[in-house]
């Protein structure tokens, strides 16, 4: 069996300078920090900072957003949603379909093993399986084929709301304005929210406090176009599980945590455990589709080659709705802040 290969450098992480690379990451970890704060910590001007900034967000469609703590919002139905079509679909009908329903989070077309992705969320299990259930009778005129699973751990990263749910979640109303704000941009400051909202400036400031420490916000980040010059890789992998689970899981993370210092775009900003059609779920950034298959979907089969492994991929073509969850972070932290175990994947508490 050919090894897994855990270290490899990747060309668009070369394309901006380490300081820039930290700037970027510094706004993904928190995208809150001030600019004089940045530069203390890079050692360059307040200007150069600002500088580098506008160059982040023309170049690379830089946003800032909030990762939310879905289960603390009551939206406890997460589910991700692999779509082919035997005939060629109308996306434009397609978003405007996906647009009608507060449901769905993110959508995406995608060119390989099938067409479409949705992640979708809903405050009930009753609203999901409506909303499911009709996607599907709007869908069936482009003879879909659809495979829905349920987000069981997100191992790493997340998926960005769109404010059309928040405004329906568990969110005390004194603070779905003030979300809906952070949640098209972060960054803004305490006057703005204060115009938006006409409400008093000391308002403002004791409730965005109190919604923090209530939990409902796990991190204020920044959040990246789609770059022309990369490969978005996403797979789904089904496996049956047999004995050596664990140790095959175990190269599975390792492979998956390999990335470059500071990288500009994370390689995996986002991994999930789920339940249902299929077991696994990653996005990866590469720098083409060549490498996005070598790196990405043959050493996930390397890794798990002591089990059966089904793994479906595609390469990202079109956002249709929402936000792409590209950033960057320090993958190796974020992933081991839990450590899971074959227990845990089948439901039970993960361990600390």
């Amino acid at each position: 069996m050919e090894e897994i290969e855990y270290e490899f450098k990747s060309d668009f992480n070369d394309r901006y300078n380490l300081v820039t690379r930290k700037i970027l990451r510094t706004l993904s970890e928190n995208s809150r920090s001030s600019v004089s704060n940045i530069s203390s910590a890079t050692g360059i001007s307040r200007k150069s900072v600002v500088e580098r900034i506008r160059r982040l967000e023309k170049e690379l469609g830089m946003g800032y957003s909030v990762e939310f703590n879905e289960d603390k919002l009551g939206l406890v139905n997460p589910h991700l949603i692999r779509i082919s079509f035997s005939s060629n679909p109308d996306y434009d009908h397609i978003i405007e379909l996906l647009k009608g329903s507060y449901i769905p989070q993110v959508a995406f077309s995608v060119k390989g093993d099938y067409d479409m992705v949705i992640y979708a969320n809903a405050p009930s299990r009753q609203e999901y399986v409506h909303w499911d259930k009709g996607m599907q009778q709007l869908l069936s005129g482009y003879g879909i084929r659809w495979r829905t699973s349920e987000v069981a751990h997100r191992q790493l990263g997340f998926f960005p709301l769109r404010n059309e749910l928040l405004t329906r979640t568990a969110l005390p109303d004194k603070y779905k304005g003030i979300a809906a704000l952070l949640n098209t941009n972060s960054r803004i400051s305490f006057n703005e929210m204060s115009k938006e909202l006409k409400m008093h400036f000391n308002t403002v400031a004791y409730n965005f406090k109190k919604l923090v420490a209530s939990g409902y916000v796990k991190r204020f980040t920044a959040l990246l176009g789609v770059p022309g010059f990369l490969s978005i890789l996403t797979y789904f992998g089904s496996y049956t599980l047999s004995s050596g689970f664990e140790s095959d899981a175990i190269r599975s993370r390792r492979s998956l945590m390999s990335d470059d210092e500071y990288s500009m775009i994370s390689r995996y900003p986002l991994c999930c455990q789920l339940i249902g059609s299929s077991d696994f779920f990653a996005i990866g950034a590469f720098d083409d589709e060549k490498q996005a298959y070598r790196h990405g979907v043959m050493n996930y089969k390397k890794a798990m080659r002591g089990q059966k492994v089904r793994a479906s991929y595609g390469i990202v073509e079109r956002v249709l709705l929402g936000r792409l969850p590209l950033r960057s972070i320090d993958t190796k932290k974020e992933y081991n802040i839990v450590r899971w175990t074959t227990e845990s994947i089948g439901g039970s508490k993960p361990r600390k």
